[in-house]
């Protein structure tokens, strides 16, 4: 394994179990545990996110968690960075970084590292939003095709966050999307185990994924998204609140579906994402699929990480 330290990434599909596995990873092993996990990182959303609790996080530590208060974005730059830096703290101190979530695009722009692209810059996307008041986003959506015909293909012109970011970098760098997307970063250097975990049948997780949002609502997930929506400087474009079930909940708090929708689209929304999650983890190199419920699971994934460390110890 030469002189790399070791990490554990335990990726899978929302409901999975990956909380309870690596919590149990951690209270035998040296582990700490890194969240990777777009939703996570908002402050005042646990209930729907299936934030681990109090209890939970004081039992078991979790790094990157309630970092930004819901108005504010995060990147998989912003994420990169913070993990490599909670890593290296893990890894100084003689513990092994467990890195458990299901935003798969975090787990890849940590292992592969992430193309230059230049920061964000306030008076280009002024400028930008200001020409898409008066032209429309879809003639913006054409402006990009002549530039980037590659990222205009695979950007809807509906979608006005990805348009603009798009031409903004271009109108920063010079160089467009696409160009800048083929050059990656530094890869992660660790020596790294990866394992998924999930049902063997994808009717059991529909279920687990029902029962989770049911306890959710028997939990106050109304009431927490009530807080947000009372707040008046959020809305529903905000990356934060397009969250999977915070989208659902906002739309029946704002009167446009029916409690009985809102738990339809919700569940079903879910459902979407986890079918999303595992056609990522379907084609992702060098990784080992746990079943939730194999109770024996747990020592499996011990005997491994153990065998790993003391190979790179000797």
């Amino acid at each position: 394994m030469g002189t790399k330290p070791l990490a554990i990434f335990l990726m899978g599909p929302t409901a999975s179990g990956k909380t309870s596995l690596a919590m149990e990873l951690c209270k035998v092993l040296p582990c700490e545990l890194v969240s990777v996990d777009s939703a996570l990182v908002y402050k005042g959303m646990n209930i729907g996110t299936a934030k681990p609790t109090a209890a939970e996080q004081a039992a078991v530590p979790h790094r990157l968690i309630d970092l930004l208060d819901p108005i504010d974005a995060y990147s998989a730059a912003d994420f990169r960075r913070d993990a490599l830096a909670a890593m290296a703290d893990i890894t100084a101190a003689g513990r092994i970084p467990l890195l458990v979530g299901g935003t798969m695009l975090y787990f890849k722009a940590l292992l592969e590292g992430l193309s230059p692209l230049p920061s964000a810059d306030a008076a280009v996307r002024a400028e930008i939003e200001a020409q898409a008041q008066e032209q429309g986003w879809e003639a913006l959506h054409r402006q990009l095709a002549d530039i980037d015909p590659v990222a205009a293909a695979r950007i809807h012109p509906n979608d006005p966050q990805r348009v603009s970011r798009a031409l903004e970098v271009y109108r920063i760098s010079g160089s467009t999307l696409t160009e800048l997307t083929q050059r990656k970063g530094d890869p992660l250097p660790y020596k790294v185990l990866q394992f998924a975990i999930a049902p063997r049948e994808r009717s059991q997780l529909h279920k687990r994924i029902g029962e989770r949002f049911r306890l959710m609502l028997d939990q106050g997930f109304e009431q927490e998204v009530r807080v947000l929506y009372e707040r008046g400087d959020l809305h529903p474009d905000l990356p934060s609140i397009r969250c999977v079930g915070y989208r659902q909940m906002w739309d029946y708090l704002s009167g446009v579906v029916s409690y009985d929708e809102m738990i339809e689209r919700g569940t079903a929304a879910t459902r979407q994402l986890a079918k999303r999650q595992l056609t990522w983890l379907r084609g992702w190199p060098d990784l080992q699929w746990l079943d939730t419920d194999n109770k024996a699971v747990g020592q499996d994934v011990i005997a491994q990480i153990r065998q790993a460390h003391n190979e790179i110890q000797q």
